[in-house]
């Protein structure tokens, strides 16, 4: 087996559309943190972003401003229900370069059984973000016998 940075059955994923309080700033943010590249932005007038879609290495995120209970923000509500795994090329790099903008760690870097490496970090406007990188390629027995043995 070839080891990908990416898994292919990740490449193809469904895309989240998170809804933040103060969208604009948040594009900015995930651009020093996370290096993403904004790809569209559309705003109304009053300057607030309807729509935006931004690439991390490759992952596409929509994003846009909170607007009323349907489109709520986490931060409206207290947290997340939903976390954002993306696969990149280096967390420990990613985790450095984000902590250093301000986005909170809430798990180191850390080999996880599944064959990736894996870090959580909470972003200022509320979303949890899963950044991980694919170290080892895995037969599911093989990650069901790991997670076994965790449980031990």
């Amino acid at each position: 087996m070839t080891k990908t940075t990416v898994p292919e059955n990740y490449r193809n994923a469904v895309i989240a559309h998170v809804m933040i309080d103060g969208a604009a700033e948040a594009i900015a943010f995930y651009s020093k943190a996370f290096e993403a590249e904004e790809l569209i932005r559309l705003s109304a007038p009053d300057g607030k972003v309807l729509h935006a879609e931004i690439s991390i290495q490759g992952s596409t995120l929509m994003l846009g401003d909170a607007e009323g209970p349907t489109f709520a923000a986490p931060t409206s509500i207290g947290g997340t229900t939903v976390a954002l795994h993306v696969f990149v090329k280096d967390v420990d790099a990613l985790v450095r370069q984000a902590t250093t903008v301000g986005a909170e760690l809430l798990q180191p870097p850390t080999d996880q059984f599944h064959g990736d490496r894996t870090a959580i970090l909470r972003d200022p406007y509320g979303h949890v973000w899963v950044f991980l990188t694919h170290v080892e390629d895995l037969t599911p027995d093989e990650i069901a016998r790991r997670a076994q043995a965790l449980s031990r």
